[in-house]
């Protein structure tokens, strides 16, 4: 308990950004009516893929609105400074994966807000906290609150977020932007392949992104079963130059240890150009398919 406390500490409420909020309340309104501006949802914003997910988007399209999640808004420094820059667009919510009535109610706010969504990228991930987990090199390391932690996180929390802006995407579909479908994508990583695992080790973030992997296949299965306009896909970043692969990084190529914005350049790139027949599959940075 001791150990989830700390991942779901948040501090609710700062003068910032109350004004901040209060700022953004008829922005949409104001700017766009339904379905003519892009909205897409970045989970867990408030630094590395994420936050420079958020900073694309808003960069790339005059119209877009993103709407942008993390555990601790008011701590998150990059967000409000995007904040200052995009009032009008940039709509900052808490949501915390390990606690599904914030993710019910982010869901909520977005619905009452916009109606829709078009996009939702699923970005947080943990792989090493100090003192409370670390990549595995053995099987004699492993231990049962790791394992859990690292699954809630990086598996459960993706799901059950696409569980509840799944209304949202279908009203959303791919309207107001260059799709046809709206997206899912799910931020996993190679070394949760199976096929791929080669060098083994990293038991709980390998088996916490494969179980990732198989939660949004069979999201996929139903969403193509039902003929939703939604499409799930999942995304290996490459290495990136962040603070989850910094510690890390020591035996990375140079020219294999990517900047953030490269990635989401990448990334975003795959996202546009999705189609129907991409539902439910597994791409790399460069656009290959990753083995299950």
């Amino acid at each position: 308990m001791k150990k989830l406390h700390l991942l779901n500490r948040c501090v609710f409420s700062t003068p910032n950004l109350t004004s901040i909020i209060k700022s953004q309340a008829s922005s949409f309104s104001s700017s766009a009516s339904k379905h003519e501006a892009p909205v897409s949802l970045v989970q867990g914003a408030s630094r590395g893929l994420g936050l420079e997910f958020v900073k694309q988007l808003l960069e790339r399209n005059s119209r877009e609105h993103v709407v942008a999640t993390c555990r601790n808004p008011n701590d998150a420094a990059g967000l409000i400074e995007l904040q200052n820059r995009f009032a009008e667009r940039l709509h900052i919510q808490r949501l915390d994966l390990t606690i599904e009535s914030t993710i019910e109610d982010s869901a909520k706010a977005i619905r009452e807000r916009y109606g829709y969504l078009n996009l939702l990228v699923n970005a947080s991930g943990i792989l090493s906290i100090p003192d409370i987990l670390q990549p595995e090199t053995t099987l004699t390391k492993v231990e049962r609150s790791s394992l859990l932690l690292a699954y809630d996180v990086n598996a459960v929390g993706p799901i059950l977020v696409t569980k509840h802006m799944w209304p949202l995407l279908k009203v959303g579909g791919g309207p107001g932007t260059e799709r046809d479908v709206a997206v899912v994508a799910n931020i996993s990583a190679r070394v949760g392949s199976i096929g791929d695992n080669r060098l083994g080790g990293w038991h709980s973030y390998r088996a916490s992104k494969t179980a990732l992997n198989q939660l949004t296949k069979c999201v996929a299965v139903e969403l193509a079963r039902k003929k939703d306009p939604v499409i799930c896909i999942l995304l290996h970043p490459g290495t990136v130059d962040t603070d989850l692969s910094r510690p890390f990084q020591k035996n990375v190529p140079k020219d294999k240890l990517f900047t953030k914005e490269f990635s989401v350049q990448k990334l975003l790139s795959i996202i546009e150009s999705s189609k129907t027949h991409d539902n439910g599959k597994f791409f790399a940075w460069d656009g290959q398919e990753i083995p299950w």
